[in-house]
C-alpha cells in the first residue's frame, strides 16, 4: 500500500510512519517542521520503502503528484497545541482549513481518489455538559474559549470539508476525532499536559496546574491510537465514518499529577496557576472530555494495550535517560519497559 502522511514527522505521524513501514508499506511523509522534527523519523532513513520531503502543504507545488501516488492519506499537518492556537489564531484559521481544501481538491484533481484520513479533535465537541461524548451529538463552539476558539473552527471546518468532497465527489473519507494522545516522543513545550507534568516530577520541581485540575480528560497512549486509526480506515475502505479516537478512562488533572509524582517517587508538589497567568488570557476551560467509543469498537474490534501507567512510566524513563544524557553530554541508553518487551 502506498501511504502519505502530512505532518508525519510529528507526534502522531511519526509512529503511524513506523506502523506502516513496519508492515512492508511504502510511505511518504510531507511536513514543513514547523513543530514536527526530523530526528523522530531518523530510525527510517535508510528504509528504502520511506521517502521524506519537507514542504509545506499550503504552497508545496508537488502535492497533486504525491496525493496521486497514494492509495491511503493521513492528513494531520496543523497548528497544534494551546500555546500555538492562542499565539497565532489567524494561522491556526489559514493553515488547518485551506490546508485541508487544498489536500481534497488534488485528490479530486487527480481522479485517483484515495482515502483520506483526516485528523479532527474532540475540541469540536466545544463545551459539551454530556458526560460522555459521542458522534451524533451536535457540534458548538463557544466564545468561552477566547481565542482558543478558533482551533474548534477549524477542525469543524475540516471535517465538514471531507463530508462534502466525498458526498460530492467520492472521495472516501475517514474523519478521526482525537481525544487527548500520549506518549513517547510528545513534548510539552507547545502546552500538552502529560509531558510537562513528567518532566516537572522527574526534576522535583513544583507541578503546576491550570485552571483548578477538576476538568476530566481521557488519555490514549499514541501506540494504540495508530493502530485504531489503521483499524478505522481499513475497516471503512471506500464508505465514509466519522468515528472518536481515544481512550475513554477519565482521570482529573489533578488526580493525573497525584499519579504522575506517585510513578516518578519524586517530591514535587502540586502549584496552582490560573488560566490567565497559564495561558496570557481568559478562558473557560472544557470540563470534561471522555469519548463514546461504541462506533470504533463496533467497527474495528479495538481494544487498548496501553495503561495510563505503563505509558507514564515510559515517559518517565525517557526523561530520566535525556537527564542523563544532558548531566554526561551524551545519550545514555535507557530503555522503556515497552523497549525492553521488544
Amino acid at each position: 500500500m502506498h501511504i502519505l502522511i502530512t505532518g508525519g514527522a510529528g507526534f502522531i505521524g511519526s509512529h503511524l510512519v513506523d506502523l506502516h513501514l513496519a508492515r512492508g508499506d511504502q510511505v511518504m511523509v510531507v511536513d514543513d517542521l514547523s513543530t514536527g522534527v526530523r530526528a523522530n523519523l531518523i530510525a527510517h532513513e535508510d528504509n528504502p520503502l520511506f521517502r521524506f520531503e519537507q514542504a509545506d502543504v499550503l504552497t508545496w507545488d508537488r502535492l497533486g503528484h504525491v496525493v496521486g501516488w497514494a492509495d491511503r492519506v493521513y492528513h494531520l499537518a496543523a497548528v497544534v497545541g494551546v500555546y500555538r492556537v492562542i499565539a497565532e489564531p489567524t494561522k491556526v484559521l489559514a493553515t488547518n482549513i485551506a490546508g485541508t481544501e487544498r489536500l481534497l481538491r488534488a485528490a479530486h484533481d487527480g481522479g485517483w481518489k484515495p482515502q483520506v484520513v483526516i485528523a479532527s479533535s474532540s475540541e469540536v465537541y466545544g463545551h459539551n455538559d454530556e458526560h460522555i461524548l459521542h458522534e451524533d451529538q451536535d457540534l458548538t463552539v463557544s466564545t468561552r474559549a477566547g481565542t482558543r476558539w478558533g482551533y474548534s473552527v477549524s477542525k469543524i471546518a475540516d471535517e465538514a470539508l471531507g463530508l462534502s468532497y466525498a458526498q460530492r465527489f467520492g472521495i472516501p473519507a475517514v474523519v478521526s476525532r482525537f481525544f487527548n494522545t500520549i506518549g513517547p516522543r510528545q513534548v510539552g513545550r507547545y502546552g500538552m499536559v502529560v509531558p510537562r507534568f513528567v518532566a516537572q516530577a522527574v526534576r522535583n520541581e513544583p507541578i503546576t496546574v491550570f485552571g483548578g485540575g477538576l476538568q476530566t480528560r481521557s488519555f490514549c497512549d499514541v501506540r494504540d491510537t495508530v493502530v485504531a486509526l489503521d483499524s478505522l480506515a481499513t475497516h471503512a475502505g471506500r464508505q465514509t465514518v466519522t468515528a472518536n479516537v481515544g481512550n475513554d478512562r477519565e482521570i482529573s488533572i489533578r488526580d493525573l499529577a497525584k499519579l504522575v509524582i506517585e510513578r516518578a517517587q519524586s517530591n514535587s508538589v502540586i502549584k496552582d496557576v490560573p488560566l490567565r497567568e497559564a495561558y496570557g488570557e481568559d478562558f473557560e476551560d472544557i470540563r470534561r472530555r471522555r469519548p463514546d467509543l461504541a462506533r470504533l469498537r463496533t467497527l474495528t474490534g479495538f481494544h487498548h494495550r496501553h495503561k495510563l501507567e505503563d505509558t507514564i512510566d515510559d515517559l518517565i524513563a525517557t526523561e530520566r535517560r535525556n537527564m542523563a544524557g544532558e548531566k554526561d553530554g551524551h545519550c545514555t541508553l535507557v530503555r522503556t519497559k515497552s523497549e525492553r518487551a521488544a
